[in-house]
């Protein structure tokens, strides 16, 4: 077995044939550069035909990237962001949200299931309102969240509700916003602005794409001068069409969400089949693509030295990763190794 068997993340797959074969097709010939090819209009354009709006898109490297310069164009160096103590901008950006802005604070609020509730945002908001306290502008919500569950479209218009209250624009953290889109059977704009959310990282890395992650204002005047934020913080690529004909390639046909429903449905059948072993339990609901599990430590121990790996995530549990590529034949191979082990 391959000393990088999954199930450590979906980020270790590799591209989808339709990326794949987008990328191709768009090395067959020269394109302008700086995102003024054909690619990356068409990559664009079917982003808001998926969302059903009109809205601002921009091409980025990475997550890290989407998230901090997104969160930067919200808010000023003295303003807050109110995120949950388990985001992703909180736990594994070092720091880049706080960098990027020049300094604005995140604020960390807490909620069961890893997700933000209106009551803890409240509390966050009202806890100080005098001039030394960095001054809250803005909601980040992870969708799916880091613990691998989601915010209904009750519970983000609930949100928005209290967002509205103390003027707050909402961020949403789309790592694996695909996967979320496919567990609700929703149509994407029912989570996003619709239900009022401004601006979304919507990524394309961890659901077939090599890299690229597509910023989403919904929001339009937060877009302002977005494209130079992007130059500045390095994140123009000169060969933009290299990362938008990809997009293309996920989005036709609906690509992003077949991926997503297929890494969805081999986390449930590995969920089930861990269900009611000894000594395994579920850390939190399985709703997307990962399972999160806790087991024995000579249990981890002797599934490693098989050569499985996975990550013990925040709060120590083994975090299992399914993405497009993983197959129901290796979920059912990493379940008979651990019905082996703890029978």
């Amino acid at each position: 077995m391959s000393q990088y068997e999954q199930f450590a993340s979906d980020n270790y797959s590799g591209v989808c044939p339709p990326a794949w074969k987008a990328m191709e097709a768009a090395n067959r010939m020269d394109e302008a550069a700086y995102g003024e090819d054909s690619w990356t209009q068409r990559a664009a354009d079917g982003i808001r035909g998926v969302f059903d709006t009109d809205c601002d898109v921009f091409f980025v490297f990475n997550g890290t990237a989407a998230n901090s310069l997104a969160l930067a164009s919200i808010g000023q160096s003295f303003h807050s962001v109110i995120c949950h103590e388990l985001a992703h901008i909180e736990t594994d950006e070092c720091g880049g949200p706080e960098y990027a802005s020049n300094g604005a604070k995140l604020l960390l609020g807490q909620g069961t299931d890893g997700k933000l509730t209106p009551q803890s945002i409240e509390h966050l908001v009202t806890k100080r309102t005098d001039i030394h306290y960095p001054k809250p502008k803005a909601l980040s919500l992870t969708q799916a969240t880091e613990v691998g569950t989601i915010y209904t479209p009750e519970e983000l218009r609930a949100i928005r509700a209290t967002a509205d209250q103390y003027n707050l624009n909402i961020h949403m953290d789309g790592a694996r916003f695909a996967n979320a889109v496919a567990a609700l059977d929703v149509h994407p704009s029912e989570i996003t602005w619709k239900a009022g959310v401004d601006v979304l990282c919507f990524s394309g890395t961890k659901n077939g794409l090599a890299l690229g992650e597509a910023v989403v204002f919904f929001n339009k005047h937060l877009a302002e001068d977005f494209e130079w934020r992007c130059k500045q913080a390095g994140q123009l690529a000169s060969k933009m069409r290299f990362i938008s004909a990809p997009w293309c390639g996920l989005l036709e046909g609906d690509v992003w969400l077949q991926n997503a429903r297929h890494a969805n449905a081999c986390a449930e059948r590995l969920a089930n089949g861990l269900a009611g072993l000894p000594g395994i339990t579920l850390r939190y609901p399985r709703q997307v693509n990962g399972v999160f599990v806790e087991m024995p430590d000579p249990v981890q121990a002797a599934l490693r030295a098989k050569g499985w790996r996975f990550y013990n995530f925040i709060g120590g549990s083994a975090r299992l990763m399914c993405s497009w590529a993983t197959t129901t034949e290796r979920v059912d191979q990493f379940l008979s190794d651990v019905r082996e082990l703890v029978a």
